[in-house]
């Protein structure tokens, strides 16, 4: 089995490629520029742009993948160039399902990472897939339009869309809150500066992630349906910061930069798993925030 990952060089996709080639998987990958460091799962990367549709074309059928995980995109919803994120998550994605379209053998699953920020400005409950969306930045507009957009080649090829909630691990940007501070925490820095400390967010581990997004890629049920990824379970900022100090020995002083309060902020994101479990042959066991977070502090930097 061959496995197409765009977006390898970046934090999930080199967790992904881990993944699976741990399961057997021949690996290959597409990248927009050299990966700073070797990715040692993958046969292969290739230097593509998304805006690239001949290019995209070619590399697929050089490899032939029997299953596409699309991961490339414009991540950081606080990402200054709105043009770039929408020619990435919405036109890019348009390519790459284009070119997969009229290749000489279509993949078996093609899995397309959109994202639990197109539910939007929810205050309460547990958000399932039937949740009506209503995305409250451009990021996740731009994810919600690549949603509608594939609906379009449903007919023509096996997608499954997944909406990770938030999730971390060692790799990540320290643009992405919990790795800033797991980073301060290693440097012992005293002061750390952050935006509203009572935003709660469903956080997983990206091992638990990538786990998932293999287990789905080998269900034929899973084809033409949408998965939330996540862990049922939010936690505050302050509930992150208990569990660092607490993991640590390390206090700090904590400052609210208004700076850092996006007038936009989702509140509240909690995912429901239930349609999720309810696919997957196997129960795939949760790892706890709390030992994310030891795994970042004591095993690697973030």
């Amino acid at each position: 089995m061959k496995a197409l990952i765009t977006g390898i060089a970046g934090f999930t996709g080199r967790h992904l490629a881990y993944e699976l080639g741990q399961a057997g998987y021949e690996v290959f990958g597409v990248a927009h520029k050299s990966p700073e460091k070797v990715i040692p799962a993958s046969k292969s990367v290739y230097l593509c742009d998304l805006d690239n549709t001949a290019a995209l074309s070619h590399v697929i059928e050089k490899v032939q993948p029997d299953a596409v995980i699309h991961l490339a995109a414009i991540a950081f919803v606080a990402h200054g160039d709105i043009e770039t994120i929408y020619r990435t998550n919405l036109i890019g994605s348009r390519n790459l399902l284009e070119a997969i379209s009229r290749s000489s053998k279509l993949p078996a699953s093609v899995l397309l990472a959109s994202s639990a920020n197109v539910y939007g400005n929810t205050s309460e409950g547990i958000l399932d897939e039937s949740t009506p969306p209503a995305p409250a930045n451009d990021y996740a507009v731009s994810k919600l339009a690549m949603e509608y957009m594939a609906r379009l080649y449903k007919d023509r090829l096996p997608i499954i869309i997944v909406r990770p909630f938030n999730y971390t691990g060692i790799g990540q940007s320290e643009s992405f809150l919990l790795p800033k501070i797991v980073n301060h925490v290693r440097r012992r820095a005293p002061v750390i500066e952050l935006g509203n400390l009572d935003v709660a967010r469903d956080f997983s581990d990206v091992r638990n992630v990538v786990r998932f997004y293999r287990h789905l890629l080998g269900t034929p049920a899973a084809i033409g349906e949408t998965f939330n990824i996540c862990s049922g379970q939010a936690y505050t900022l302050r509930d992150v910061l208990h569990m660092v100090r607490e993991i640590s020995g390390h206090d700090f002083e904590v400052r609210v930069n208004p700076a850092f309060v996006r007038s936009n902020e989702v509140k509240i994101l909690l995912g429901s798993r239930a349609k999720l479990d309810a696919a997957l042959t196997e129960r795939i066991p949760e790892i706890p925030l709390h030992e994310t977070l030891r795994w970042m502090l004591e095993e690697g930097v973030s």
